[in-house]
C-alpha cells in the first residue's frame, strides 16, 4: 500500500505526459489487483477448508464497500491486461516504439470500450440487489464492524510475513559481504528467464484473467453466488440451496470431456498470476526500497506469500468439497431466528 501511495503522489507531482500516466496506471492497477489476489485466494480456499468462514466472507463481499471494490477491480484488471499486452508487443517489435504514444491511447480507448458496458451491467445487478434483496437498506448493510473483524486476520498475516522476511534478511546480512552493492549491471540468468516469463505469462493470462472477470464479475457477480436455483456460468447444475459453497462446488466439479475444466482453468490462472504479480511487485520494491536488507526482506516476504498462495489455492481447488456441506450450512442458516 505504501508503494501504491508513493506511485500516486509522485505521479501527481511530476505531471508527466501520456507515457508517465500509462506507467503509473499500469503499476497502480497491478498493485491493486495483487492485493485483491491475496484476499481472494485465501477467502476462496475457505470454501474447501473452512466453509463457515467462506460464507461470512461472501456476506462481506456483498456489502456496498466491497461492491465499490469490485468495480475498481474490473477496471484495474482490464487496463493492466491491455496495457501489458501493448508493452509485450513493443518489446517484441522495437521498430514499433515510434507508435508507443498512439498505442497507449488505443489501450485507454479499448479499456473504456470494455469497462463502460461492463460497469453498466454490474450496476444494473447491484441496483437490483440493493433495492429488491435488501429491503431495509441502512447502516447495518455496510457490515463495517464485521468487515474489520473478518479482515483483521489478513492484516495480522501480512505483518507476520513481513516480520519473517525481514528477520531472514537480517540474519543473512550478518554474512560478510551480504550487503555490498553489486558491481555489475549485467542481467543475471534468472532475471533473463523472469523477463521472458513476464511476457509469456502476460499473453497466456490475457484470455484467462479477462475470461474470469467476465464470468465471475460481469455475466454473474458476487450476488449470484447466493441465488437459489441459479446455474453458475459454464456449468449445467442448479445451485439449489443458494449457498456460495454449493456454487463453488458445482463449478469445480463440472466435467468436460472427462476433465474438471474449471479446476484446470483456476489452477493454471492461479500459478501464472501469482508468479507474475509478485515478480512485478519486485520491480516496485526495487524502485522504492533502497535499504539492501529491507529490500531483501520484503522480497523474501513476497516470495513466501506467492508460494503460500499457490500452495493454499491449489490445495483448495484440487480437494473435493464435501457434497453435504452446502446443505448443512443452508439448514444452519435457516434455523437462525430472524430478529
Amino acid at each position: 500500500m505504501t508503494s501504491l501511495a508513493l506511485t500516486i503522489t509522485e505521479t501527481l507531482r511530476y505531471r508527466g505526459k501520456l507515457g508517465q500516466w500509462s506507467w503509473a496506471l499500469h503499476r497502480i492497477s497491478g498493485l491493486g489487483t495483487l492485493f485483491f489476489l491475496f484476499l481472494h485466494v485465501v477467502d476462496t480456499s475457505w470454501a474447501t477448508f473452512y466453509p463457515a468462514l467462506y460464507t461470512e466472507a461472501i456476506k462481506d463481499y456483498q456489502t456496498p464497500l466491497f461492491t465499490i471494490g469490485e468495480f475498481i477491480l474490473v477496471a484495474c484488471v482490464v487496463y493492466h491486461s491491455l496495457n501489458g499486452f501493448r508493452m509485450i508487443l513493443l518489446d517484441t517489435r522495437p521498430q514499433w516504439w515510434k507508435y508507443q504514444a498512439r498505442a497507449a491511447t488505443i489501450v485507454i480507448i479499448a479499456s473504456l470500450v470494455i469497462i463502460v458496458p461492463s460497469f453498466l451491467i454490474m450496476f444494473a445487478e447491484t441496483l437490483r440487489h440493493y433495492t429488491k434483496d435488501v429491503p431495509n437498506f441502512g447502516i447495518d448493510t455496510f457490515r463495517i464492524p464485521q468487515i474489520i473483524a473478518d479482515n483483521a486476520q489478513f492484516a495480522a498475516a501480512i505483518v507476520v510475513i513481513l516480520i519473517v522476511g525481514l528477520l531472514a534478511s537480517l540474519v543473512y546480512s550478518l554474512v560478510p559481504g551480504a550487503n555490498q552493492p553489486h558491481t555489475t549491471l549485467k542481467r543475471s540468468a534468472f532475471d533473463q528467464v523472469m523477463w521472458t516469463y513476464m511476457r509469456v505469462s502476460g499473453v497466456l493470462m490475457l484470455p484467462l484473467v479477462l475470461g474470469h472477470i467476465a464470468m465471475m464479475h460481469v455475466i454473474q457477480g458476487v450476488f449470484h453466488l447466493t441465488t437459489a436455483n441459479f446455474v453458475p456460468v459454464g456449468t449445467t447444475a442448479f445451485n439449489l440451496t443458494g449457498s456460495a459453497i454449493e456454487f463453488v462446488s458445482i463449478r469445480w466439479n463440472t466435467m468436460f470431456a472427462g476433465v474438471a475444466i474449471w479446476r484446470v482453468y483456476d489452477v493454471l490462472m492461479l500459478v501464472l498470476v501469482a508468479i507474475h504479480g509478485f515478480y512485478g511487485l519486485n520491480y516496485a520494491l526495487n524502485d522504492y526500497v533502497h535499504s539492501r536488507w529491507v529490500n531483501r526482506g520484503l522480497r523474501v516476504a513476497a516470495i513466501l506469500t506467492a508460494v503460500g498462495l499457490i500452495t493454499l489455492g491449489g490445495a483448495a481447488i484440487l480437494k473435493t468439497i464435501p457434497v453435504d456441506t452446502a446443505q448443512m450450512l443452508s439448514q444452519a442458516s435457516a434455523s437462525v431466528p430472524i430478529p
